[in-house]
């Protein structure tokens, strides 16, 4: 055979298979463009230089590596599907005298002209959107945006070089199952049936077990600390029960209904209930991948969406005044010079200063066994204790408490007030540090500074409201005595209010802080408008990712459905073609189909639903992490978005269907 056949037949398989192919490349095109943005983003200069954009370069690298893995496994995946129908286009080519070595070549050029097709498409789509995708990411950002255009040879090569290896080992693939196959098991791969599947109680059993545990692990964690971890053990646990249940479980669920008489013996069900059970062992792969896609688009665009639109909620948890001064200066004659300057800058600018707020405060970690304090520098700092019995005490005074809270409560030496609700009320005694403290009351709730109860820590808290400066002096030594150069400092807090502009805050913050660097004196500042830029910068690129990766997994979502139901399509001609002969009628026939597709299409989506609502607490519980409190925003998100997501499978489902039943009723 000569080179200019094996070109042209190359090119005709791919215009007669041009139902499975060209949704193919269009999805190759797309995600050769969305690499080449992503990875073109991380490589450009001019987002290394926008305030944050350091924090959002780094995202950007991690999501290239995750649209770099998505895309082996996704077009490994979505290329078996066209194997499998063109198995017996290649068994008729081996009888009629081709030998292997020959598809093996006209296979290699196939892929050729695919990859060629995808990376000049994909490079140029990628090429044409990268400014775009710049300026909306500048744009999430608050930034300003600098003219011109980015390209750098580097970023298109290593493109081209992913794909090329992404299409080589589907090359190897594709060949290795035309070569270990007879021409009559090609003959027969695209029409091959399946047997009737056993039901497997014992897989079924395992996939709610794994499912089950994800879901009790999500709700029972209340740990903000542990979320994170507990999180990648619940989604392994919830992927694998997943694929388990769509495996085993909807068989023996099959099975259910077939031996429900009322149900089965209907013309519309009997077909469609009959023809899932032999194809369910095909079908769980790909159900149980668009129920996984699907929970992932919905997780990531929700909580990303939640943190963008709940950044002001965010800022005034983490910052409820427009500065906040944390003063370390015990030395006498330096530990005023801060209020001092502040004092005169907030006079030079004529600031008018309201809602002001100081007081002196201690904190430090400790373990809780349950009824004593701990303080272990070693099992804290090796990971020895658990996370759950790690606790922040957090030191008053009841002169400060009582300017705070507005209140009038007196304490005797040796006394303590508590808020916790770890405490019970009977408990007269609380043990710290070898001495004994007698609990005067429980503090039912603090509604103090800017980081004493409930702000902006990680662990559980207790409140401890000690008579006079002297107490908390005395606490301090001796936790300094076990902690050493760990140890924490008593520091002084002051925040306040202001009249001026998010740009003047800005400018204040920034003069204020280079005095203090100047006089070299041992103090913390934030303030509020610098961190509303700095949040906008971390959440917008946050946002930036999750649609991006949102729209690259919704994009496989749809290709898979549609080859699934291009499959099934092919695989139910021939039944439903003799159904037709034996007496069914059109309309039945379209019942049916409609039953069929109605049972299988939406049970990802209402699986991935489920998985959404067991994920929502401990998701919570990580936006927490981020001062993210919100619950009825997130709430509102989630629902949004699931709905949204609903629309659009309505429409995959409407497309599809359509297609499904043109190739059944041929």
């Amino acid at each position: 055979m000569t080179k200019g056949l094996y070109l042209k037949l190359a090119a005709s398989n791919i215009k007669k298979n041009n139902k499975t192919y060209v949704p193919y490349i269009l999805t190759c095109i797309l995600t050769v463009a969305m690499y080449y943005i992503m990875k073109s983003l991380t490589l450009n200069p001019d987002l290394e230089r926008l305030m944050g954009g350091q924090h959002v370069t780094l995202m950007l690298r991690f999501g290239s590596k995750i649209v770099g893995l998505f895309a082996l496994i996704f077009l490994f995946y979505t290329n078996s599907f066209l194997i499998k129908r063109r198995k017996k286009e290649f068994g008729v080519f081996n009888i009629l005298g081709m030998e292997k070595r020959h598809l093996a070549i006209v296979l290699g050029w196939e892929t050729i002209y695919v990859l060629l097709i995808a990376l000049a498409a994909g490079l140029g789509l990628g090429l044409a959107m990268d400014k775009m995708m710049f300026l909306l990411i500048a744009k999430l950002m608050n930034q300003k945006t600098p003219l011109g255009f980015f390209f750098t040879p580097k970023t298109a090569l290593a493109t081209a070089a992913l794909f090329a290896g992404i299409f080589s080992l589907i090359l190897i693939r594709c060949i290795c199952q035309v070569q270990i196959a007879n021409p009559i098991e090609l003959l027969r791969a695209g029409n091959a049936g399946e047997r009737e599947p056993k039901t497997r109680w014992l897989m079924a059993l395992f996939g709610v077990l794994c499912v089950g545990s994800g879901y009790i692990l999500a709700i029972i964690t209340e740990n903000p600390v542990t979320s994170i971890p507990v999180f990648f053990v619940a989604v392994i646990l919830v992927i694998i029960g997943t694929y388990q249940l769509f495996a085993a479980a909807s068989i023996a669920v099959l099975k259910m209904l077939r031996a429900n008489k009322n149900f089965y013996y209907r013309t519309k069900h009997f077909t469609s209930v009959s023809g899932m059970i032999y194809r369910m062992k095909q079908n769980a792969a790909g159900l149980s991948n668009i129920c996984i896609l699907s929970t992932m688009v919905l997780v990531m665009l929700s909580a990303t969406c939640s943190l963008l639109i709940g950044k002001e909620d965010i800022l005034n948890t983490r910052y409820p005044f427009d500065f906040s001064i944390k003063n370390y200066e015990t030395e006498p004659g330096r530990d005023g010079k801060v209020y001092e300057i502040i004092r005169n800058l907030q006079e030079e600018r004529g600031m008018h200063v309201t809602n002001e707020t100081a007081y002196m405060s201690l904190e430090f970690l400790v373990i809780w066994d349950g009824t004593t304090f701990v303080l272990d520098r070693d099992a804290l700092n090796l990971g020895m204790a658990e996370l759950d019995e790690i606790y922040s005490l957090f030191f008053l005074t009841i002169d400060d408490y009582n300017r705070l809270q507005g209140e009038h409560r007196t304490l005797e030496p040796g006394q303590i007030l508590l808020c916790s609700g770890q405490i019970d009320d009977d408990q007269t005694v609380l043990k710290l540090l070898g001495e004994e403290y007698q609990i005067a009351g429980n503090l039912e709730e603090f509604t103090g500074g800017e980081d004493i109860f409930g702000k902006d820590t990680l662990q559980r808290q207790f409140l401890i409201v000690v008579p006079d400066l002297e107490s908390m002096q005395k606490i301090c030594e001796k936790q300094k005595e076990l902690y050493e150069n760990e140890s924490s400092r008593i520091k002084q807090y002051y925040g306040f209010d202001s009249d001026l502009t998010p740009e003047e805050q800005i400018k204040f913050f920034q003069d204020t802080v280079e005095a203090i660097k100047e006089q070299e004196l041992d103090v913390w500042m934030d303030s509020k408008a610098d961190s509303d830029e700095d949040l906008s910068q971390l959440y917008g690129g946050f946002f930036f990712i999750g649609i991006f990766l949102g729209v690259l997994f919704i994009m496989a979502t749809v290709l898979i459905i549609y080859y699934k139901q291009i499959s099934e399509g092919f695989d139910d001609k021939e039944r439903f073609a003799i159904m037709q002969k034996v007496g069914m009628e059109l309309r039945e026939i379209r019942a049916s189909i409609r039953s069929q597709v109605l049972m299988v299409f939406f049970l990802p989506l209402l699986v991935a639903g489920c998985h959404v609502a067991a994920a929502f607490p401990l998701i919570s519980r990580i936006l927490a992490l981020m001062n993210f409190i919100n619950t009825r925003l997130y709430v509102i998100c989630t629902g949004v978005t699931f709905l949204a997501f609903a629309v659009m499978y309505v429409v995959i489902y409407a497309v599809t269907a359509r297609v499904y039943y043109r190739i059944v009723s041929r």
